[in-house]
This record gives C-alpha cells, structure tokens and sequence, in this order.
C-alpha cells in the first residue's frame, strides 16, 4: 500500500543516536514456528490467489466495521463476486480502534465476516496493525473520500498519538491477544499478518508524522509478536517487508530484519513488474519458508495479474492483488493522483471489479481462474 516515492525518516533514538541498519536481536521469534511445521501449512494451502479485501462502501478500516457502517449484505455479496472469479482467499486491515470503542460488537462482528467467508470457501488473513496513510485515525464517522484521490481516507494504527503512549500498549496486547484468542484454533481463517508496511513513513502526512515514528515500531513490533506468540494461534504469524534489500541479513534494516526473523511464513509486497518480482522472491527464498506476496498489481508500472501470477504459480508463491471491487478507497487511481488529481484514470491501477461486478478486464479474470486449484479441482 505504500507510495513508490516514499520519504525516508531516519532511524533516530532519545539521546540523538541513530539506530544500525543492521537488525538487531530480540525475542520475537521465541517460539516461532519450525520451518518444518510453515512447510506443513505450506501444502495445506498450496496455491493461494487473494486480493486486499475492503467492501466498496467503506473508505477505511474503521467504517468497514463500525457497527453504523458495516454492511455484512454488501460483504456477503462482495465475497461472492471474489469466489466467482476464482479467488480463495483476501487479507482485510483490523484497527486498534475498532477494539477500544466496541470490543464486543467488533469481536461479533468479526466472526459473522469469518462464517460470510467460509461460506464463500475463502480464508481472510488478518492485519493488525498499519503504518500507511494518515496517522491521525478518529472513531465514529469517516470522512468522505478526496475526489481524484488514492486511498485519501485510509488510516494508520495505532495512530500518532497512540504510538508513543507507554499506557497505551496494555490497550494493543488486549485487542491483539482478544481479537486471537477468538480465532486461535479456527481453521477458517489463514494466518496473522501483525503489521503492515511497518517502516513506512507515510510521505505525503510528513507534516503531521512523528519523527520518531520508526523507531517507536521498532521497538513495539517485536512486543507484538511476543503477545501472538503467547497465544499460540495454529495458524501462522507474519509481518511483510516491502522496501530495502532482503538477501543479505547484514543489509536489512532493522525493521525488516525483525519481520524476516519472526514471521512464519515469510510475506512481502512487490509492485514491480515480473522479472523484478522473480527477483524478490529470489532474495527470500534462503529462509527456506513458504512465501507469499500480500500486495501486488500497480497496472500502469507493469505490475499485472496476467504477468505476475504465472510467476508466482511456477516459484509456488501465493498472490494477493491490491483491490477487488472499486469503491470509496478509489485505489483504482495511481499514488501519483495525491499530487494530480485523476478523475478518468487510464488505465485502472488496482482493483479487479466495478461496483456491480463486471470484471475491469475480463482476461485478468482468466487467468485467476486458470491458476485456482479449488476451480479446477470442481
């Protein structure tokens, strides 16, 4: 979800040090799962092809499950449309404030979009938490999407002003530790993504960002995984990296360094076009873990379905596409629309659908269907 000209805010302590590039221990990955056993979940759910799910009517994650605006005829609809085009999975952004207002509503409401999605036989990977896009998220109602914008009203969690409050982190381990307690042994569900694009510095809030933003994450990812860990969910923890080089542990940047050691299954995001994503795969694949790509498909940077997901069925990785039905996230513009605006872009730069389904191109929709082992299977 990340822009491709993100501003890099340096990795600066309390007394003015700056942090090593090179990643530091923790305990994160006590615990962590065998590359054995991430095998074993591997061959159970071989040939994954998802797309980032939020219904059409929502603006963010907020109004997704806000008990006014969560619109489980549209979701269960919208699912449909995702089953029908051959898709057997989604990943679908939580937020710390959904737990703090409405623990109970959320967790309720969570597990009607757990049984929707089963019954449509996909399984949703859960994110955490996110530091994309604006850092100041309010409960209640959302504001309206910016016309010719991308993805103008999709918030960070925790925001801002959470991120450095000490007394604030016993809020984060109950929604991550309630949210997976709910869920720990449940089989309809894929995996744990803890946090999205962590070391992303949200460049065009970069009057409103904290300074010190990254290094608060680095420093709370690893206390995420630790409570997760304390769970002990059967399925699978992980945190996708997204910039920077990965194939030498030496190079990782602190962050990366703790999401490739902790994770289970290893996850990133690639934009790229398809022999420079072959190239990311090729970095990750010493870890010797199953790999999965959550984000992909920028059409007008060379990042397709048509082109991507052959590659990803021959290196046996799972892809999850940006976007499925075009809506109030508008993310069927470019990142380039927060500096001009586009109100007729072309071509789309994510998503797959309109809002009545029809597919934007139906040989993108081909191909998903070529590559669905369930399909076929049928």
């Amino acid at each position: 979800m990340h822009r491709r000209t993100a501003l890099k805010v340096p990795l600066v302590l309390a007394g003015g040090m700056a942090l090593s590039a090179t990643p530091r221990a923790s305990a994160a990955d006590a615990g962590r799962w065998s590359v054995e056993r991430a095998q074993g979940w591997h061959r159970a759910h071989r040939g994954l092809v998802g797309a980032n799910y939020i219904p059409a009517n929502a603006v963010n994650q907020l109004e997704m499950f806000q008990p006014e605006t969560y619109d489980l005829r549209r979701i269960d609809a919208e699912l449909g449309m995702a089953r029908r085009i051959g898709l057997n999975s989604i990943r679908v952004f939580l937020h710390d404030l959904l737990w703090t207002q409405d623990r109970r509503g959320f967790l309720r409401r969570l597990m009607q979009f757990v049984t929707i999605a089963a019954r449509h036989a996909i399984k949703p990977l859960f994110v955490f938490f996110d530091s994309c896009w604006d850092p100041r998220p309010k409960a209640g109602p959302q504001r309206a999407p910016v016309p010719g914008v991308h993805n103008s009203g999709w918030v960070q969690s925790p925001g801002a002003d959470r991120l450095g409050d000490r007394q604030y982190v016993g809020t984060l381990e109950e929604y991550v530790t309630g949210v997976l307690r709910q869920f720990r042994n449940d089989d309809r569900v894929l995996g744990w993504d803890l946090w999205n694009e962590p070391d992303n510095p949200a460049a065009v809030y970069r009057d409103v960002e904290r300074p010190d933003k990254e290094d608060l994450v680095a420093n709370l990812l690893p206390q995420v995984f630790r409570w997760a860990r304390e769970v002990d969910p059967t399925q699978p923890l992980t945190s996708g990296v997204w910039q920077g080089a990965w194939a030498d542990p030496g190079k990782r940047s602190v962050i990366a360094g703790i999401q490739l050691d902790s994770s289970d299954v290893i996850t990133f995001h690639s934009y790229a076009k398809p022999a420079e994503f072959e190239g990311r795969v090729a970095e990750l694949a010493p870890l010797q873990r199953p790999i999965v790509c959550t984000e992909y498909l920028a059409r007008s940077l060379g990042s397709n379905v048509e082109g991507i997901l052959p590659v990803a069925q021959r290196l046996d990785v799972g892809a999850f596409n940006w976007g499925l039905v075009a809506g109030k996230t508008q993310t069927y513009l470019s990142w380039d629309s927060w500096d001009r605006p586009e109100l007729t872009p072309k071509p789309w730069f994510s998503d797959l659908l309109g809002p009545d389904g029809r597919p934007y191109r139906d040989d993108e929709i081909r191909a998903i269907r070529r590559l669905t082992p369930l399909l076929r299977a049928k």
